[in-house]
């Protein structure tokens, strides 16, 4: 990913496996410190940072790391869960951006990068399904990170229309060339290069994307692409529910600073909040939950490791389901109203109603 400082997704996601964690960093829960064993340089201004963490995540997640100055930044994990491929980052640096230049200029192999855990919901529900991706620049990364995932699948067809500015810029070019050459008839690739063609409209990507319109659709990259790559699929009869965006947000607040404390009581005071029955990776924990204070907030400081990312509600990194009970929220510019009326909330701008909660990650 660009130097953006996070990701925005839709609420949908699949599991994958749980290999070893990463050693622990203190301060908020869920920070690790991780090496980094390789930098690869993908064209000139983009570079994959290969880190010796195996950390949990599905294809399409991202990583959030603490950049100089105690900002963060956001960057999609380019690997595949199913082929072992290790952990890896792929940043293009940006002029005047201070996380990408650092990353790309300033960190070499052997520094400890300080990261909170993979997350994000730009991820398949099901790899064995015929997909669509749709990447310009270095939003090929999280997309790359679901083809390999697919094609791992061994059922599924892949087509990916991957628009760059010219040849040097296209980053991945030979993985994606060995991975035509290995899955023929599996994987179909489009190239588009500004420099020959122009910048990619809607009416351009339309023929492009027309005979795959039946298929989910996965986009990444700058806005004007996804949103002409949007305009096409409508035009050709792809379902607004079928098409799946990786939007980018900004960072205002410091993601790896620590919640308050909030009283371990049994039950909250009248008027005070509720108690809150939250399941998460198969296990349940019942936390006190304030009135005023976002779900996350309450299980990070009961020790919970629930996922977040920018704790601001723009993306859905926490995304979560109320199954009884009921939550409001504070700020939400990530769930639609499907989302909504299926009962999904963003953790960290959830507050309680009523004095008992059900919460699930878990589906």
């Amino acid at each position: 990913m660009s130097d953006t400082d996070g990701l925005l997704t839709s609420p949908r996601a699949a599991g994958v496996r749980s290999p070893a964690p990463a050693a622990t960093a203190g301060g908020a829960p869920g920070r690790l410190l991780v090496r980094v064993t390789e930098r690869i340089q993908e064209t000139a201004d983009a570079v994959s940072l290969v880190l010796d963490a195996q950390l949990p995540y599905r294809p399409g997640q991202f990583l959030t790391l603490r950049v100089p100055g105690g900002a963060a930044r956001c960057y999609s994990l380019a690997g595949s869960p199913h082929t072992g491929d290790p952990l890896r980052i792929t940043v293009k640096r940006v002029p005047g951006g201070a996380g990408s230049g650092w990353l790309c200029q300033g960190v070499a192999v052997g520094d400890e990068l300080e990261i909170l855990p993979p997350a994000g919901t730009f991820t398949p529900a099901d790899l064995e399904r015929d997909l669509l991706l749709v990447a310009g620049g270095s939003g090929i990364t999280p997309v790359l990170s679901i083809a390999k995932s697919a094609l791992a699948a061994d059922r599924g067809h892949v087509a990916l229309v991957y628009a760059n500015r010219d040849p040097g810029s296209v980053i991945f070019r030979d993985e994606l060339w060995g991975l035509a050459e290995e899955h023929p008839g599996r994987l179909t690739v489009v190239h588009w290069l500004e420099s020959l063609q122009g910048l990619p409209s809607a009416p351009h990507l339309g023929p492009l994307v027309a005979p795959y319109a039946g298929r989910e659709a996965y986009l990444c990259g700058p806005a004007p692409l996804m949103d002409a790559a949007e305009t096409a699929l409508r035009s050709v009869g792809t379902p607004g529910g079928s098409v799946h965006r990786e939007r980018y947000f900004s960072l205002s607040g410091d993601v790896f600073a620590p919640p308050a404390p909030v009283p371990e009581l049994p039950q909250p005071p009248a008027g005070g909040g509720a108690v809150a029955e939250v399941e998460l990776d198969g296990a349940v924990h019942t936390v006190r939950w304030p009135a005023g204070t976002p779900l996350l907030d309450a299980l990070l400081a009961a020790g919970v490791p629930a996922p977040y990312s920018c704790r601001e509600g723009a993306c859905s990194a926490c995304c979560c389901r109320v199954v009884e009970g009921g939550a409001t929220m504070v700020r939400n510019e990530v769930l639609d109203r499907e989302d909504l009326a299926d009962g999904y909330v963003l953790a960290c701008q959830a507050l309680p109603l009523g004095d008992r909660v059900r919460i699930t990650y878990d589906g």
